[in-house]
């Protein structure tokens, strides 16, 4: 299944843009990316998992080849949210499964918690369904400050021409900054993050998306325990045994918050819920896809959907 279909859906702030596989007759999947990627994250695994499905890979606002937010608008966790419910009113979706890697899992994962009659599984590659605060209390009011500044700061900058550099250099640049990502994902990666230009490649990611934690919501454990169990949807975690555990990668020893989730995830989901651990790093879904295939696709085609609405 390697033939996909571009689409845009159209938003206030311009379009946001998806690439889908297989027909849109089949069961639906809506594919979320991870910080500062795009859709293309999902290239080597979608071919290989089940044809019956209706894959959608959307690009966040912002990322890949979706509109910029207009000027003032953040970027904010809670828009990336919203945004699911625009692509799935523009499919006509009533019901579907999100499959999410990294912040694409924790974005599912609140949609799932404040939409659950809409979604019938939520698959988490190297992800979880939120960020806690419980590392975080003494910096948040330090990130929105931050997250303001940087903003102002580029709006002040926004007439300077966006850098240009050789695609090589550009690769290289992300492969440094992405570490766990290979050369050949980091290419498909900037085969949809970047333009060609007369002199090179610029980024095509909107410069005010900076660090994740200028962006997350991070909440308490209380507010954590009570949205998993509005879950409707079944669960599917995988973590890679040398994925991450934390947004800040200074915290990424501490596996407590995974900890507390996955026991929260058992305890109010029970059978719903499922954990598999797989060998490979945080990209493992894209640098070794057939990882992940076969677990993803015998999750996606058992027979646990929600019931309808009467």
């Amino acid at each position: 299944m390697s033939l996909f279909s571009e689409l845009k859906m159209a938003v206030p702030w311009g379009h946001i843009a998806t690439k889908a596989w297989g027909s849109p007759k089949g069961t639906p999947v809506l594919c979320l990316h991870g910080w500062l990627d795009n859709a293309n994250t999902f290239d080597t695994l979608i071919p290989l998992l089940p044809r019956d499905f209706y894959y959608v890979a959307m690009d966040f606002g912002g990322h890949g080849l979706s509109s910029h937010y207009s000027p003032g608008l953040p970027y904010r966790y809670q828009n990336f949210v919203g945004e699911i419910r625009r692509v799935s009113a523009a499919l006509k979706w009533d019901r579907f499964s999100i499959m999410g890697h990294s912040f694409g899992g924790t974005v599912g994962g609140m949609f799932a918690c404040m939409f659950p009659e809409m979604v019938d599984k939520l698959i988490l590659l190297d992800s979880t369904p939120f960020a806690l605060d419980s590392n975080e209390l003494e910096n948040l009011l330090t990130y929105k400050r931050k997250a303001l500044e940087h903003t102002l700061l580029l709006e002040q900058a926004a007439k300077e021409p966006s850098r240009v550099l050789s695609p090589e250099e550009m690769l290289q640049r992300f492969l440094k900054n992405n570490s766990h990502v290979g050369e050949p994902c980091g290419k498909l990666l900037l085969q949809r993050g970047a333009t060609q230009v007369p002199t090179g490649l610029v980024l095509n990611r909107d410069r005010r998306i900076a660090l994740p934690e200028h962006t997350f919501d991070f909440i308490s454990k209380e507010l954590c325990e009570h949205a998993i169990k509005k879950l409707q949807a079944h669960v599917l975690l995988i973590k890679a045994t040398e994925g991450f555990y934390d947004v800040r990668r200074e915290k990424d020893s501490d596996k407590g918050p995974l900890l507390f989730m996955t026991d929260t995830l058992k305890s109010a989901l029970g059978e719903r819920f499922q954990y598999v651990e797989v060998p490979g790093n945080h990209y493992v879904h894209m640098n070794q896809p057939d990882h992940v295939a076969s677990v993803v696709g015998s999750f996606l085609q058992s027979g646990n959907r929600i019931p309808a609405s009467p």
